[in-house]
């Protein structure tokens, strides 16, 4: 089964108490969900348009279980505590088999 990744590039930081709430919420989310933090404010060097800001990379077991995790309502509730605190580009990727 081919493992699923989110991936966040954050742009922008608006609020950073804001994003030290979504954190917390979002941390017990994804360890709820199985996920395990991979990359967290590593180093970063950027290719065509990319952007060297906050980066974090999260595995989960399956991508089915990356979806999940996003849609939960534990995560749903570290996003309304994150607000317009950040603008960001999020995604949930599939691995290779």
């Amino acid at each position: 089964m081919a493992k699923g990744y989110w991936v966040s590039v954050y742009r922008v930081i608006k609020d950073t108490e804001k994003l030290a709430a979504y954190n917390e919420l979002a941390r017990v989310a994804v360890q709820a969900g199985g996920g395990r933090l991979l990359s967290l404010d590593g180093r970063v060097t950027p290719y065509e348009h990319g952007v060297a800001e906050r980066t974090i990379l999260i595995e989960f077991d399956s991508f089915e279980q990356a979806v999940a995790t996003r849609e939960s309502a534990a995560y749903q509730e570290a996003l309304a505590a994150l607000d317009d605190a950040v603008e960001r580009d999020f995604r949930v990727v599939e691995g290779l088999g």
